[in-house]
Formats: C-alpha cells, sequence, structure tokens
C-alpha cells in the first residue's frame, strides 16, 4: 500500500510541477501577459527549476523543500484569482489547483518515505 502512495505521489507531484512550469511559461508570455508582446514576470518560472530533477529523480529532502516553495506560486494564484477577471482568473485558478496537488503529493511522499515507515 505505501508502495502505491509513493509511485502515486511522485507521478503526482511530477506531473504537477511540469504543468506549473508550462502554465507559468505560457501564461506571461501567451496567453495573457502583464504588457502586450510578454514581460519578464515569464522569469518566475526560474525557481520552479530549481527543484525538478530531485522530484523527478524521488530525492525526499527535494520533496521537503519544494513543499514550502510551491506556497508562494498558491499565493500568487490566489491573488491573481481575486483581483484579476476573464482569462486571467481561469489561469490564476488552474494556477491554485496545480499548487494545492503538487503540495498534497510532496507532503505523502515526504511522509512515507520517512524513517517511522521504512521497512526493516
Amino acid at each position: 500500500m505505501i508502495a502505491t502512495i509513493l509511485k502515486r505521489s511522485r507521478l503526482a507531484a511530477s506531473i504537477s510541477l511540469l504543468g506549473l512550469i508550462l502554465l507559468c511559461l505560457g501564461w506571461e508570455i501567451f496567453w495573457s501577459p502583464l504588457r502586450s508582446g510578454g514581460s519578464l514576470l515569464f522569469l518566475k518560472t526560474l525557481p520552479l527549476l530549481a527543484p525538478l530533477f530531485g522530484i523527478l529523480r524521488g530525492k525526499r529532502y527535494t520533496y521537503q523543500w519544494a513543499g514550502m516553495l510551491i506556497l508562494l506560486y498558491f499565493t500568487e494564484g490566489v491573488v491573481r484569482a481575486w483581483s484579476e477577471s476573464g482569462v486571467t482568473r481561469a489561469l490564476a485558478w488552474t494556477e491554485i489547483v496545480l499548487s494545492l496537488v503538487f503540495f498534497a503529493s510532496v507532503v505523502a511522499y515526504a511522509k512515507y518515505t520517512g524513517k517511522r515507515y521504512q521497512v526493516a
């Protein structure tokens, strides 16, 4: 059962992180940039690249600190969903959902890879 939880949480974390990277890039370059023609706000994607390889490789420490990093993107999504309208609001809600999925999956992965759940 724990192996299934670990497999699913790794998959969910990987997919949601990649989705969030693509969303942030597309949002600020193509779909609804702050200024027409794009803005430098797409650089907000760079911090998401830091945990990417650790998440894909299943590194427990990366899962732990990436859970804190993702809260910034959740906060941005909430603020922009509250203050924007139209396409930007829909993109903000997508950011909220992806960040919640990522957060829940990294918490589950970090929990079930701890010493308490290791088979002796």
